[in-house]
């Protein structure tokens, strides 16, 4: 290698400690019985005492400060540094400084007796110094700490109230320990082990007791994993319950002791059980937690790991993630560590050879960190379950070939005997690791085969309550007392280990059998779980702020302002001209009018060339001796010298006379020019006629528009679309209804500008920003897609059509990971809005109840009753049990009642009192809600309250509040998204989000489902997929007036009439109207029209009318009443329908033939030349009106 290809390592790097001062360290007359070390000693010689600081750093010693003076209320001045230096050669070296404290122990000096050769010292207290800001990029921190006190220590006896002893310290580096890069790229994860609920019922806290640790690898680099373990757990009863406020412990704390092993200020969460990531989530598995936290043994440790993270482990950590997203956390048991001393190996003292490798009830928790590539996530915290530990379910759901179990086990091991503060191998100091290295494998007590042979003997002794326990991990193996005995703890020994798995059961998976773990399948019977949490200094994928994206949504549509900007360029100038003018002209004619108006309007006489000419004469002498003359010239300047800069560009003096002379010749022919337009813009403005209002609005055109879109009369449907738009070009609703008719005729480019100024008009039109991306998705513009998918969901966060749009196009992209996080998001605002709605229809029933309750109580007054006031009368109205329909999804032909197209139509109170009826059935479901009350936390606390010391009478008189069930939602996320899909016609999303209701487990194929799949189909025009699926969501709801309606237009599209009218018929005979009804009428209406079934034709007809009158409606009313020969309301009618349409050739030939029949001649000319002109294309209708033509002998010009 050269010496340019060789890389630079960065030099060694001195961390300082700097013990500024400790205050607060009261230690003068002290009794002489507080210290431990000055059993000999009298008392203090005067009232000064000397105190040291030790510096250490895992098992390393910084330094020692001198001996200092502490004087009664005054800081001790220590003013010491201590060095830590920081070798990058070692790229664990930023790892091992995130997570190990520096200690610093603060020892009295104990006063020299005479005859004492060295002098004795006394252990007060020790606080422990965080590294982690420097880790971070931090050069300078700096700490006030709080001295804990030692056992023993004179500290202990300051009152709780009274000051406590800290000390000031400062940590620095010269330079940064991150570069650039490395704080850009690198991370910083937080490994935090809470505890361990429900473990297996064989563990006791009496007889042999045992460590417990877990373990999780971590990449520290590219290519290589290393496990972290958490070697101090610890067994504890159901009694010592956790503090509410539990702090976390360090993962190594070196020699720290007492208090000092917590981590300043780091605290557990108190996270709510719907925001953990967890699997223990839903109703049943929240009572198993809590019967396990509080009645149940649990393995705590409350410890935090801290892991750095460089570039290349952080992108081999989310590489692993993404291809396989279970992440595995073993857990084991360990013998202790304490060994007796004086005693041989095997023989009832001490630990045999290989001791610290041995591990029992193996088991694992797989870790879901699938939320770790989450946009923006950060941290993951839950109840995990810990399943039976086998190499065949670990390669099964982490592709892993075995685990780190056995590796996991020594290390734990030896950081329970102190023999290494680090699991990790050091190169400075070699010589004392190599020593360190073989004094523990001389401390290597016993093989892995003696200690399972052992403690299984033991475990089957304790079960069998045949042989004692013995009194520690040291203590004798269990006597033969005789041979019976001995022989049945050897053969159910010998099947417990030929059964078991403790290390891999290799032979087993060979033969294509599953392990089997008899242990671990334990903590599977018990359900054991393992609360931990993960969390990074920055996401893994970054996610994009509103601020970055709505620049994105800028760059691709740039927004364009509601009003053109006003500059003063050469048409403004001009416009200001014309209104100067205007304004001079007016105030001439007022002048006009007060000299002359009253002399006009006395003489009638016409007027004469010499009269309107000394008029003239007169106004002009009477402007110029008044002075308006100069005013009016005045007003006009300004705006002339306006047209000569911006319009004329002259902004300097001319040089030339003949130039000057040019120019004022062909400005006065111009301004001449523009003075004649403004005096006629202005002066006939009162003689144009007012312009009239039209006589449809903006929803009307909309409702016309989609009544032809129905019809297949796509022309006239962009007619009135362009319409809306004609008349508010700045509308983005007119843009979008449009756009969604370009995508329903597969006009992707048009559709594609539609929406673009849609969105130009409004940056955050949450529905034109969906659809925008819709149309990006399948013209194959993915990543423009996202930034607008992503953009809807910063516009509106509590979208759930936002968060669901995008997780659907993260399924057509097969990003599974997006796609579950987005699909997570919007249940959770599914959930939320589900609780909403039940608090709102709760509170409306208490306010119902409390204004009935208030009548009957007054009512009551006069009567005289023992009782009558003591209930309400409304209880048991709401407490009547629900019908069994409403708690099941429906199963036969008429049970389909709740479905998602009833309760789309019914409203909000009564779509409540559906889906919430099982919360107002507390006689049905008694026991349940008893059940779900009990995982209440208030409640919990009362219950334990009432077992340490409560009377248990008071727990029968006031029982807790019950817990209503959590409401469900009226339906999912997907089923929201497809009635909204459907109605924007966005047909590859909608199919993609019925396949997902299909496999929802709230949806399914239900009623609902099978009826928006129709709907699709017949936007696809595939009718006889459409009629299949609505004969299945006929016999989920024979009732459903939606599905008949369907299937009513899918025989009228294949032109099955009857069975069409039947379909239709039986639709309005219902007592709730279908989503749709227009189409409904006008279509069974053109059926009787057919049938020559006018009555009917004409009521059908006029109910369309009264629901939602249109052209077409009001037309099939007048040709009902022509057929009937009712002329004067046919005549009605076809006025209607051409008011609202005078471009529909239909109504103006059924306007002739009505004029033809009432003989008059000129209109019925004028109607049937209008009828040509537009097109009349109706046969059977032209020829009609040319016979009655010939009939009355009028009618055709042509005659």
């Amino acid at each position: 290698m050269t010496e340019v290809d060789v890389p630079q390592t960065r030099p060694p790097e001195p961390l300082s400690i700097h013990i500024v001062k400790a205050s607060n360290l009261k230690l003068t007359k002290i009794d002489n019985g507080q210290r431990p070390s000055s059993g000999t000693s009298k008392g203090t010689k005067g009232d000064n005492v000397q105190i040291t600081v030790k510096v250490e750093f895992g098992e390393k010693v910084l330094g020692e400060s001198p001996k200092v003076d502490c004087v009664p209320d005054t800081p001790a001045e220590i003013d010491y540094t201590a060095t830590l230096n920081c070798s990058f050669e070692d790229p664990l070296v930023l790892d091992e400084i995130s997570y190990k404290p520096v200690v610093l122990t603060v020892t009295e000096v104990l006063p020299k007796e005479k005859k004492q050769k060295e002098e004795k010292t006394a252990q007060l207290g020790q606080c422990t110094v965080d590294l982690l800001p420097l880790v971070k990029g931090a050069t300078k921190h700096h700490y006030n700490l709080v001295i804990n006190p030692l056992p023993g220590s004179p500290l202990e006896t300051i009152p709780p109230e009274g000051p406590k002893p800290e000390m000031e310290v400062v940590i620095s580096v010269q330079e940064s320990l991150l570069e650039g890069t490395q704080i850009d790229q690198g991370n910083l994860m937080t490994l935090t082990i809470e505890s361990l609920y429900s473990p297996p019922e064989s563990w006791t806290m009496t007889g042999s007791q045992y460590a417990y640790a877990a373990a999780l690898p971590i990449p520290m680099s590219a290519d290589k994993e290393t496990p972290v373990v958490f070697a101090n757990g610890a067994l504890k009863p159901s009694i010592d319950k956790e503090p509410p406020n539990r702090q976390k412990k360090w993962a190594v704390p070196g020699s720290a002791q007492g208090n000092s092993i917590y981590i300043p200020e780091s605290f557990l969460p108190p996270d709510n059980i719907d925001d953990e990531d967890g699997e223990f989530k839903s109703k049943d598995d929240r009572e198993h937690r809590h019967t396990a936290e509080t009645e149940k043994l649990r393995v705590t440790w409350n410890t935090e790991r801290r892991c750095y993270l460089d570039s290349l482990a952080t992108k081999s950590f989310q590489d692993k993630i993404a291809k396989c997203r279970y992440w595995p956390v073993e857990v084991m048991r360990l013998p202790q560590p304490a060994a007796a001393k004086g005693k041989k190996p095997g023989l009832g003292g001490g630990k045999f050879k290989d001791d610290e490798g041995s591990i029992s009830y193996h088991g694992v928790a797989f870790v879901n960190l699938a939320p770790l590539l989450y946009p923006g996530v950060k941290r993951i915290r839950g109840a995990y379950k810990v399943h039976a530990y086998t190499d065949h379910a670990m390669h099964e759901k982490t592709k892993r070939k075995t685990g780190f179990g056995e590796e996991a086990g020594k290390i734990a091991f030896n950081i329970l005997n102190r023999n290494s503060a680090s699991p990790f191998p050091k190169k400075a100091g070699k010589e004392g690791g190599e020593k360190k290295e073989k004094e523990v494998k001389k401390g290597r007590a016993s093989s892995i085969a003696q200690h399972h042979e052992h403690e299984r003997s033991m475990s089957i002794a304790q079960h069998q309550q045949a042989n004692p326990t013995p009194g520690g991990p040291g203590g004798q193996a269990p006597t033969e007392r005789d041979g019976s005995v001995k022989s049945d703890i050897l053969s159910i020994h010998s099947i417990i280990q030929a059964s078991q798995t403790i290390k891999s059961d290799t032979g087993s998976e060979m033969e294509g059998q599953p392990p089997v773990n008899v242990e671990g399948q334990q903590y599977v019977d018990a359900k054991a779980y393992v609360m931990l949490e993960i969390s990074l200094t920055r996401p893994l994928i970054p996610k994009r702020p509103p601020e970055e994206l709505a620049r994105r949504v800028a760059e691709y549509i740039p927004p364009r302002p509601l009003f053109p900007k006003r500059t003063d360029g050469a048409q403004r100038a001009v416009e200001d001209f014309h209104n100067q003018v205007g304004s001079v002209a007016n105030l001439i004619l007022d002048e006009f009018r007060d000299q002359f108006g009253d002399l006009l309007k006395v003489d009638d006489e016409p007027q004469t060339v010499e009269a309107m000419e000394s008029r003239r004469q007169k106004l002009i002498y009477e402007l110029n001796s008044s002075g308006k003359y100069f005013a009016f010239k005045e007003q006009l300047k300004y705006a002339v010298v306006k047209i000569v800069r911006e319009k004329y560009l002259k902004t300097s003096a001319f040089e030339d006379r003949q130039e000057l002379q040019t120019f004022l010749s062909e400005l006065y022919v111009y301004l001449i020019d523009q003075m004649h337009v403004a005096l006629g813009k202005f002066l006939a403005l009162e003689d144009q006629a007012p312009i009239p209002k039209p006589l449809t609005d903006s929803a009307q055109l909309k409702h016309f528009a989609r009544e032809a879109e129905v019809n297949g009369n796509y022309e006239l449907a962009t007619k009135y679309y362009q319409e809306r738009i004609a008349r508010n070009r700045n509308d983005p609703s007119h843009w979008f209804d449009y756009g969604t008719f370009c995508l329903y005729i597969n006009d992707i480019t048009k559709a594609e500008e539609c929406f673009k100024e849609c969105i130009a008009i409004d940056q955050k039109h949450l529905q034109g920003l969906l659809l925008y991306g819709v149309v990006c998705t399948l013209s194959e513009r993915n990543e423009a897609a996202e930034t607008f998918f992503e953009a809807a969901t910063c516009v509106d966060p509590k979208s759930i059509l936002a968060w669901t749009m995008l997780g659907l196009f993260y399924d057509a992209v097969n990003n599974e990971i997006g796609a579950e996080m987005a699909y997570l998001e919007a249940n959770k605002l599914n959930q939320a809005a589900a609780v909403a709605e039940a608090k709102a229809l709760r509170d409306d029933d208490v306010t119902k109840e409390r204004l009935a309750r208030g009548e009957h109580e007054s009512e009551d007054k006069e009567v005289d009753h023992d009782q009558g006031g003591l209930a309400p009368p409304s209880v048991p109205d709401i407490k009547q049990p629900s019908p069994p329909s409403s708690d099941k999804p429906p199963t036969s032909a008429r049970s389909g009642k709740g479905s998602v197209s009833d309760t789309r139509r019914m409203s909000a109170s009564k779509r409540s009192d559906i889906h919430l009826r099982p919360e107002q059935s507390p006689q049905l479901q008694g026991s349940k809600i008893k059940t779900e009350s009990s995982t209440s936390r208030p409640g919990s606390h009362y219950k334990m309250g009432s077992q340490r010391g409560t009377p248990q009478p008071a727990e029968e008189t006031e029982e807790p509040p019950i817990r209503e069930p959590t409401p469900v939602p009226r339906c999912s996320i997907y089923m929201q998204t497809i009635e909204w899909l459907i109605e924007v016609k966005a047909v590859p999303f909608t199919e993609r989000a019925l396949a997902h209701e299909l496999l929802s487990p709230m949806g399914g194929p239900t009623s609902g489902y099978h009826i928006n799949y129709a709907r699709l189909k017949l936007q696809k025009k595939e009718y006889k997929e459409a009629e299949n699926s609505l004969d299945e969501a006929l016999q989920f709801d024979y009732q459903n007036p939606d599905a008949w309606a369907l299937m009513g237009h899918v025989k009228y599209m294949t032109n099955d009439v009857e069975a069409s009218r039947d379909c239709y018929e039986r639709t309005i005979s219902f007592t709730s109207d279908a989503a749709e009804m227009h189409s409904i009428y006008l279509r069974l209406a053109s059926i009787y029209l057919q049938e020559e079934k006018f009555s009917n034709a004409k009521n059908t007809f006029l109910m369309a009318c009264k629901r939602s009158p249109s052209c077409v409606s009001w037309l099939g009313v007048g040709i009902a009443c022509y057929r009937l020969g009712e002329l004067a309301e046919s005549e009605d009618a076809l006025s209607e329908a051409n008011i609202l349409n005078n471009t529909d050739p239909e109504v103006w030939g059924y306007l002739s033939l009505v004029c033809l029949k009432t003989g008059r001649q000129l209109e019925a000319e004028q109607a049937y030349k209008y009828a040509l002109k537009l097109n009349l294309s109706d046969y059977d209708l032209l020829t009609e009106i040319q016979h009655v033509q010939q009939d009355v002998g009028f009618g055709n010009p042509e005659f």
